[in-house]
């Protein structure tokens, strides 16, 4: 890249940044969440959020990227088995406030993976690679906390997307329908089953 970047774990104080970066990878439903009641609204709900403990959207489950001093990317990983935990105060806060009417939906994931939310790079620094990054160093947080499968959804228009994530080594497990948008449930299996040699399959046979 030319330049020194550095992840991290996220800070309550990030929450400036992260909030727009929140609001860039959420799009449309930054602006469901919220009523679209401007974009104002979108980044103080993320704000609150992110400062807040206990949420999916807490800095306590991010980490960040920072270039030269700046926070320029983020995503936030958490137990799927959590989910309902860490999403509920939101939903409660954007059903009261907003009086956000929530659409039945499958879930975004499952019990036993890790689960990768809104991976966002600011767009003057995007194709440098920190993007990737960013996901292999959430594929490693997943690892370091010993889970088996790291999951995440992109959206089934995004082929770009579907092509990195599959660089990566994710595969496809599903479709799902999510808040109105088509997505397919994509898992990186953190401990693959080796392949055996062909010497070592003829001392088998």
């Amino acid at each position: 890249m030319g330049q020194n970047y550095i992840i991290r774990d996220a800070e309550a104080c990030d929450a400036p940044c992260v909030a727009l970066l929140l609001v860039q990878a959420m799009g449309d439903l930054a602006r469901f969440f919220t009523s679209d009641t401007g974009r104002e609204e979108e980044i103080f709900l993320f704000d609150k959020f992110f400062e807040e403990r206990g949420n999916q959207y807490s800095f306590e489950n991010t980490l960040v990227v920072e270039l030269n001093g700046k926070v320029v990317g983020s995503s936030n990983g958490y137990d799927g088995g959590k989910l309902q935990e860490l999403r509920q105060p939101f939903f409660n806060y954007i059903m009261s406030k907003f009086n956000v009417q929530l659409p039945d939906c499958d879930e975004e994931t499952e019990p036993g993976e890790f689960y990768i939310d809104c991976v966002s790079v600011l767009p003057e620094v995007q194709g440098k690679g920190i993007g990737t990054a960013l996901i292999e160093a959430m594929i490693e947080k997943g690892r370091q906390l010993n889970f088996k499968k790291i999951g995440l959804l992109v959206d089934v228009k995004n082929q770009d997307a579907n092509r990195l994530y599959a660089n990566l080594g994710f595969v496809k497990i599903k479709n799902k329908s999510f808040m109105g948008g088509k997505y397919e449930h994509l898992q990186f299996n953190c401990f693959p089953t080796a392949t055996l040699s062909h010497s070592a399959e003829s001392k088998l046979a």
